[in-house]
């Protein structure tokens, strides 16, 4: 019985006390990070870079950030411990984001960005990790989905406060990065004064990038998801396709507003929809989505269908982000989803690279609407796929054992 209160009191606004502050950090931090990247595109461009450029730093950024998420998923589960990865990772975005400020260089922001994924690249699977084995129930679709509504609502504060900044001070990128250096703080103190570590055993052997113990449909899983993020580039494109329209350069970030308002919306509903009729069902239909939405991306450059198709982009976000987490957790067992999660972290961010440089190849050399269409192209692939996933998911299940 006095087990029973304990975990009662643990419990914050019904959620697992590590799995509410997990995402409070991450509201704190993409309240930061997503002033910065809403900004970045523009200010990249006014520095002269191109569109194949400003894809390849991210490209090179985010694959950075995969293999280090891979290594920082094997040492929290060979070290059985999670908070530490954290309080790294979160420090370094803390740390990077007011040097932003000091730049004159596009290759400067490489570097930064480098370091600055590179941070994320040590948090991510360990941080989503700990929120796995907080949860005590069948509530995987629930939690990551409030971590997902939690993340996305940060992101969408950030984009507002760069909108408010630019308003009043045009194109003063400086002050945005500055500021946007006080809620990444905050989310590292919140770290370190609420989450609670989850000890699990400690995992020996070497490490090794090998699937060895996972379940045969991961690797189905995992193809799907290459395939689908395969023509899913570099969000900047987007914001590129925004500030061509016409508007206002500080107009730019509510588009990015949009898309996370739609998406911090739905994510919990959709995440307790997943809990209910299975994950798989959703990721097709947002997969579907997603194709319809990056052909019209391709398909017009007037400022009405352009918001309207921000705000499709997060319905999308909302019925895959937290689903996809969720399925891979449903896929592993508690001694190996650090592991799991960083081989399925690293899968996202290396294929991201050849992603971004082919739409930033497609968009400067061939047309501007090239790099939509084949994402359009590669999304539907990836919903017929999913398709077969959920058939042949449901005929394993019908077959007696």
């Amino acid at each position: 019985m006095k087990n029973k209160a304990s975990q009662k009191e643990e419990k914050i606004l019904g959620l697992e006390r590590n799995v509410f502050f997990a995402g409070l950090t991450s509201f704190f931090t993409d309240t930061s990070t997503k002033m910065v990247y809403s900004v970045m595109p523009l200010f990249l461009m006014s520095l002269g870079a191109t569109k194949t450029t400003l894809a390849l730093i991210e490209g090179i950024a985010e694959s950075t950030a995969a293999l280090l998420k891979a290594f920082s998923g094997y040492w929290s589960d060979k070290l059985g411990r999670n908070k530490p990865f954290m309080l790294l990772g979160y420090g370094v975005t803390a740390l990077v984001t007011p040097i932003y400020s000091l730049v004159t260089r596009s290759w400067q922001v490489l570097v930064l960005r480098f370091i600055e994924r590179a941070g994320k690249g040590f948090r991510t699977a360990p941080r989503d990790s700990l929120i796995a084995g907080s949860i005590t129930k069948n509530e995987a679709g629930r939690s990551f989905g409030f971590h997902k509504a939690m993340d996305n609502s940060g992101a969408i504060i950030g984009p507002l406060i760069a909108f408010f900044l630019l308003t009043r001070l045009p194109e003063s990128y400086t002050t945005v990065f500055l500021i946007a250096t006080i809620p990444a703080v905050l989310g590292v103190l919140t770290i370190a004064i609420f989450i609670r570590d989850v000890r699990g055993a400690k995992k020996e052997g070497k490490f090794s990038l090998r699937f060895a113990g996972l379940p045969k449909r991961f690797y189905f899983f995992l193809a799907i998801i290459f395939v689908f993020t395969l023509g899913n580039s570099t969000d900047a494109l987007l914001l590129v396709k925004a500030s061509e329209t016409g508007i206002k350069v500080a107009y730019v970030p509510l588009a990015y507003l949009v898309f996370n308002g739609v998406s911090v919306f739905f994510a919990i509903p959709f995440g307790r929809l997943s809990d209910r009729v299975g994950r798989e069902r959703l990721l097709m239909v947002g997969y579907l989505i997603y194709s319809v939405v990056y052909f019209g991306f391709g398909r017009y450059s007037a400022v009405g269908p352009i918001f309207l198709l921000f705000a499709a982009y997060g319905l999308y976000s909302a019925l895959t982000d937290g689903n996809q987490k969720a399925l891979v957790s449903d896929f592993l067992g508690k001694e190996n989803k650090g592991t799991g999660f960083g081989l399925y972290h690293a899968l996202l961010g290396i294929t991201l690279l050849p992603a971004s440089l082919i739409a930033g190849a497609l968009y400067d050399k061939v047309h501007a609407a090239a790099p939509f269409y084949f994402g359009s192209v590669m999304a539907f692939l990836a919903a017929c796929l999913m398709g077969v996933f959920y058939l042949t998911s449901r005929k394993q299940k019908l077959i007696p054992s």
